[in-house]
């Protein structure tokens, strides 16, 4: 039988994305998430926060990078791999780390709501909207 090594996450950008290419040319995206958990200690509901690092390559993370912003919420389906090292000191360090097979945008960026009091009169965050022309074929959908 073989191993299993598939994850599910979802949560939101700690910081920009940072794109970079390797010597081959292939695109490199880097960014991190929070995922935010609660549990019960003692009497009381806690949030705990768990921070992962994440790695998405090439098209699908140069395409993304630009909309990977600070604050936006993300679903991540990727595979966790380790890296290991020694450091300037000879200690064995070793970090987790997830490579991003697949990534959804999902909510938007903390710094990107507006609330309604902040609104300027008449100021509308929807799309246009644009009516079917007489005479076409076409479903508005």
């Amino acid at each position: 039988m073989n191993d299993l090594n598939n994850v599910f996450i979802i949560g939101r950008l700690t910081r920009d994305a940072e794109l970079s290419f390797i010597n081959t040319g292939t695109a490199v995206c880097k960014f991190s998430i929070a995922n935010n958990q609660s549990k019960k200690k003692d009497d009381k509901w806690i949030d705990e926060a768990h921070f992962f690092d994440v790695t998405l390559w090439s098209k699908t993370g140069e395409a993304l990078a630009p909309y990977l912003k600070k604050g936006k919420q993300i679903a991540i389906e990727g595979r966790l791999t380790q890296d290991r090292w020694t450091d300037t000191e000879g200690k064995a360090r070793s970090r987790v780390q997830i490579v991003a097979t697949s990534v959804q945008l999902l909510g938007g960026g903390k710094q990107n709501e507006q609330k309604e009091s902040d609104r300027e009169p008449g100021e509308d965050n929807e799309p246009a909207k644009t009516e079917p022309q007489p005479g076409t074929d076409e479903i508005p959908f």
